[in-house]
């Protein structure tokens, strides 16, 4: 399947409107303001062969080591690299040739575009499945990316295990992916065309669920979803029978994580101090935390705000020396993707 995917990616597509479907393109109206200013200064050749289905930078970059899954010619790298500054570091794990030599050629340029006398960017071939030969050592990066690479994989364990032993405890991977209502069968999972389209390689969204907690991650957050088009006769014909839905995912290396939200009398007040985000932060598609106003959290909730980077940013009160049973973090509005969970806090 590797070799597949590097003929796929390396040669056969040349840009991103080479797809035959919408599975691997991200919807311009999700992207920041901000990012789409940062993407105007990056080269025209990396942009234009693009393959992703989401924006999944968080904020609160500067100065952290960010590691990037599957780069592809290093778009998000790039953008990541002006978040993080002069100071901060970015790595671009790929494994195929022609992307990572597009990425590298503008190293140097990128560099004197973005004001930085060091380089704070690289790039290393490799498979995401297998960090550890590329040298990425445990608990040493804050931040793991990736936008729809993941569904690629043909060990996703690995690559989950991967993750957070190289995430620094209170780090968090914060990724973008194609997820299937349903498991997908294995004849189809042999298409080379749908595999590489982002499709028969699609977790079923409860597997993934079971997934993160066979690999010590008790609670992940859903941040946005939204359900995928595929636009192509053909490919519908074979596949069009699974729903598919691109999502924006958060989830924290917390060793204290909860497999349901309990209630502890904790609340949270958002100080306003994130920027970007002035009146209002999404940690999730169902926690906005208004600035200023106290809401009520869940263990879970309070450990993602108190114990990681975002903790300068929220005020918590109370602790866990006193219980009151489940907490009810049930979504307001129905998601429009009946019957999945969001993790345990949903």
């Amino acid at each position: 399947m590797h070799e597949q995917l590097k003929e796929y990616y390396g040669r056969v597509l040349k840009e991103s409107k080479d797809l035959k479907t919408n599975a691997c393109c991200c919807d311009p109206s999700s992207v920041p303001d901000e990012i789409k200013d940062i993407i105007g200064e990056i080269e025209p050749e990396i942009t234009r062969r693009f393959y992703g289905c989401g924006s999944p930078i968080p904020p609160l970059l500067e100065g952290c080591t960010v590691l990037d899954l599957g780069c592809g010619t290093g778009r998000d790298a790039y953008i990541v690299s002006r978040l993080v500054g002069e100071q901060g570091n970015v790595i671009g794990v790929d494994m195929t040739d022609e992307q990572l030599a597009t990425a590298r050629k503008y190293v140097e340029p990128q560099m004197k575009k973005f004001g930085y006398r060091r380089a704070n960017v690289s790039f290393e071939q490799g498979y995401i499945e297998d960090l550890k030969t590329i040298g990425i050592a445990d608990n040493s990066v804050d931040v793991v990316i990736s936008n729809c690479v993941v569904n690629l994989s043909p060990d996703k364990h690995s690559v989950f295990r991967e993750i957070f032993r190289v995430l620094k405890p209170g780090g968090e991977l914060y990724f973008s992916d194609v997820f299937a209502d349903r498991r997908i069968p294995d004849e189809l999972k042999n298409d080379a065309v749908l595999y590489g389209e982002c499709l028969s390689g699609a977790l079923y969204f409860e597997d993934f669920r079971r997934l993160l907690n066979q690999v010590g991650c008790r609670d992940f957050r859903v941040v946005s979803s939204a359900k995928i088009a595929i636009g192509d006769v053909e490919v519908d014909r074979k596949i069009g029978m699974i729903s598919f839905f691109s999502k924006t995912v958060r989830a924290f290396k917390l060793d204290n994580l909860e497999d349901i939200c309990e209630d502890y009398g904790q609340a949270a007040v958002y100080r306003g101090t994130i920027s970007g985000h002035p009146h209002f932060f999404d940690l999730d598609d169902h926690h906005r935390f208004y600035t200023k106003k106290p809401m009520l959290v869940c263990g879970n909730t309070a450990a993602m705000i108190q114990q990681t980077r975002f903790c300068e940013h929220f005020e918590v009160t109370g602790d866990r020396s006193v219980h009151f049973g489940p907490f009810d973090c049930t979504p307001e509005t129905s998601s429009s993707d009946a019957g999945e969970t969001s993790g345990s806090c949903c």
